[in-house]
């Protein structure tokens, strides 16, 4: 007997793609159902070779359903999801609603999958953001073999992660640069983003640094560990598909590059690309796809005692969103539910 499995903003980008990564990965589903809001009622979608029609989430009735990955934004998830948990169905938020709930797991499986054990005090699990997910899988092997003191990350973040209309927008504004006649003026991003960097993401707080970087600073604490010092630039690129970062990372003891670079080939999820020649790593356009966090240019920081740099690259519609909360769900059907 398997599960009954509720995706919710299965029209949008993220929702697509955990409907992909259920069929590929052949989660042991008896019954998959895709919600969306009442305007896109009846759009289809596919499920591996099937084709399924949107229901109205609002409405709906989860009682039954054994999981739900919600991918429909922190306003209506605010609402949406106590009713699914109410109702017994366990849910997987990838907004950032409920990331910093004492109450509720964030979890990224190769780093913490026994946090899922602690799903049922409200019935959610939290998916991580975007760049946090990719970065701990980065760091977690490291961190278990010589610990980690601090860590300084620039981020390279491509319009993706702000949606489709992050992706249109880049669209847009880069067919008008060819074109003297067409102007696309910035509507989802501050700056035009064709052509540029931004180095701002999410709201601007107090201290000037952003809420996106606030959010790599307290989720790599609750994931990792608290005692880790994190300071990040977020920045966004004109890049489609795919999260790159350039890590710095003190140690509190040494740790040799040919060593690390051994450790991570053998970590989960991680895929070791590091030839020391023009080519010999990965960029975000390769990611794309992949399940794979991608580490290149492993090298000591000879600046500081104990220092590595590394580059970190990976699809932030898969490992970032879709593909984590499909592998929570896997951990919490392993470890809790049992079923399948």
């Amino acid at each position: 007997m398997g599960y009954k499995v509720v995706v919710a903003g299965a029209t949008g980008n993220v929702g697509r793609e955990m409907l992909n990564i259920l069929a590929e990965r052949e989660f042991p589903a008896d019954e998959v159902v895709a919600l969306a809001s009442r305007r896109s009622l009846g759009t289809e979608v596919s499920f591996g070779d099937k084709t399924l029609k949107t229901k109205d989430i609002e409405g709906f009735d989860f009682t039954g359903y054994d999981i739900a990955l919600f991918a429909i934004g922190s306003d209506a998830t605010k609402i949406y999801a106590p009713i699914a948990a109410k109702a017994g169905c366990v849910v997987i938020d990838n907004s950032s609603l409920y990331r910093y709930d004492p109450d509720v797991p964030l979890v990224v499986p190769e780093v913490n999958a026994a946090a899922v054990d602690g799903y049922a005090k409200k019935n959610i699990i939290a998916n991580p953001n975007c760049s946090t997910a990719q970065l701990v899988v980065a760091l977690k092997p490291l961190h278990d073999r010589a610990k980690i003191k601090r860590v300084v990350v620039a981020t390279y973040q491509s319009v993706s992660g702000a949606g489709k209309e992050g992706m249109d927008e880049l669209w847009e504004q880069t067919k008008a640069v060819y074109n003297p006649t067409s102007d696309v003026p910035p509507k989802k991003f501050p700056k035009e983003i064709a052509f540029n960097v931004i180095p701002h993401i999410d709201v601007f707080l107090d201290d000037g640094s952003t809420k996106e970087e606030w959010k790599m600073v307290a989720e790599t604490k609750k994931i990792l560990d608290k005692s880790i010092k994190l300071t990040a630039t977020c920045v966004r690129v004109p890049v489609f598909v795919g999260h790159s970062e350039a890590v710095n990372i003190e140690f509190e003891e040494f740790l040799d590059e040919d060593e690390a670079r051994d450790i991570l080939r053998e970590a989960p999820g991680v895929m070791v690309i590091d030839k020391r020649e023009p080519g010999g790593y990965v960029t975000p356009k390769e990611c794309v796809g992949d399940y794979a966090t991608f580490i290149s240019r492993i090298r000591q920081d000879s600046t500081i005692e104990n220092g590595l740099n590394l580059w970190c690259v990976s699809d932030n519609l898969r490992k970032g969103a879709a593909l984590n909360a499909v592998q929570i769900a896997e951990t919490l059907g392993k470890r809790c539910l049992k079923k399948g």
